[in-house]
């Protein structure tokens, strides 16, 4: 078999089965493992897988260019986002998190809706702007310019001195195994750090970030208390999220 035919086998398998194994592609193929690792290590590096300990998961879509992400899928972000607006109670303190889909929450909020919004993202505090009756607190520190958000030690700071209701936390993967992922180790130290201000966290997830991972881990599923999904999502999948105690809305 052609290494170019083996690799589209293993994406297959990826697609249908949501994970491999090096060990049980290479007794499927009868290769060594030494060979699947180097087919593994050629689709991670051109992007269509993400390598884990023993084998791969399928990487997620949502880690391009701010720019490229905000046309993805977006009517799955506006229906998600839609019911994540719907959760905010009015006197709440509301930490949101940078991202495509916390910006379309923002455009979602009812317009007399009073409450307090804390956020690290620039293009959020200033969205918000049109809100008169939310109080925003902008978290300062060093821009980082892929997602739009601050970050570095000022930031961490920052959010230790919030005590939230809700946190609406953006990420690009999320997997049963894997946990809940991001595309930067500074981004995932910030989500985290959030998360933990929060009396509830809620990730607001459109289909491209389901059952898919990025390089660097913001923590077990079990992190969020809140998963929002579209109607279609595949059941045992939401099965196996449930079972880490991850409360699920769907629409």
């Amino acid at each position: 078999m052609l290494t170019r035919q083996r690799k589209q086998l293993i994406l297959e398998k990826l697609s249908t089965e949501g994970q491999v194994l090096s060990k049980n592609l290479s007794l499927e193929f009868q290769v060594s493992e030494d060979t699947i690792r180097r087919d593994l290590r050629e689709l991670a590096a051109a992007g269509c897988l993400q390598r884990v300990h023993g084998g791969a998961l399928p990487a997620s879509k949502a880690v391009s260019s701010f720019a490229e992400r905000a046309s993805l899928g977006i009517e799955a972000k506006q229906r998600v986002a839609k019911r994540g607006a719907e959760l905010i109670s009015p006197g709440q303190v509301v930490m949101i998190d940078g991202g495509t889909t916390t910006a379309e929450l923002v455009r979602c909020l009812p317009a007399g809706l009073s409450f307090t919004a804390v956020t690290h993202s620039p293009g959020i505090a200033l969205a918000l702007v049109d809100h008169p009756q939310v109080e925003v607190i902008l978290i300062g520190g060093r821009l980082f310019r892929h997602s739009i958000v601050t970050v570095g030690a000022a930031t961490m700071e920052g959010i230790e001195r919030i005590h939230a209701d809700l946190f609406f936390m953006g990420v690009t993967g999320i997997h049963p195994d894997a946990g809940l992922t991001t595309g930067d180790y500074e981004e995932a130290c910030i989500k985290r750090a959030f998360s933990g201000r929060a009396a509830e966290t809620v990730v607001l997830a459109s289909p491209e970030k389901i059952n898919t991972a990025s390089p660097f881990r913001i923590g077990e599923l079990s992190l969020i208390n809140t998963l929002v999904v579209e109607q279609d999502t595949d059941n045992r999948w939401l099965e196996t999220v449930a079972r880490q105690g991850v409360s699920i809305i769907k629409v």
